[in-house]
Order: C-alpha cells, then sequence, then structure tokens
C-alpha cells in the first residue's frame, strides 16, 4: 500500500518534515517515491507548502494520507 505521510529532516530538537509518497513497509525517513510538499511547525503560523496537482494525482492512485498529513491537506485545500 502506498502512503503518503511526513519524513523527518532537521537537526536535534529543531524539526522540519516533508510529505513524501512512500510504500506503508519503509521506514519514516527511508525510501519513498516523490517529495510533494514541506511542513514547518517550528514557524508561527506553521508554513505548509503542497503541491496540489501531485497529492491529486497520488489520491486518485489510491495513496493513504496519514492522519497528521491528512488534515494538513484539508488546511491547504486538497481534502473536503
Amino acid at each position: 500500500m502506498v502512503r503518503i505521510r511526513l519524513r523527518r529532516q532537521g537537526a536535534r530538537n529543531q524539526p522540519s518534515y516533508r510529505i513524501v509518497v512512500a510504500d506503508s513497509r519503509s521506514p519514516r525517513d527511508g525510501r519513498f517515491v516523490e517529495i510533494i510538499g514541506f511542513y514547518n511547525p517550528r514557524t508561527e503560523p506553521p508554513t505548509m507548502r503542497v503541491n496540489e496537482e501531485r497529492a491529486r494525482y497520488w489520491l486518485s492512485q489510491g495513496a493513504q494520507p496519514s492522519e497528521a498529513v491528512a488534515r494538513i491537506l484539508r488546511k491547504v485545500g486538497v481534502l473536503e
């Protein structure tokens, strides 16, 4: 199964995340298929950037977003 999930980046105690499409069996920071966005919770307000076209494409192909990514996609306007 293909998932859309967060991949942690950044130094210790300074996380930022990439929104990636990955196989559900691969580790959190392991192999991925494509980077479709960026999320930085440390800014005020949090920074979210998503390639909406690619996110819609992967959702149409059956990719399942994680809970955190589903919240981000709703805020950006990709999911209802």
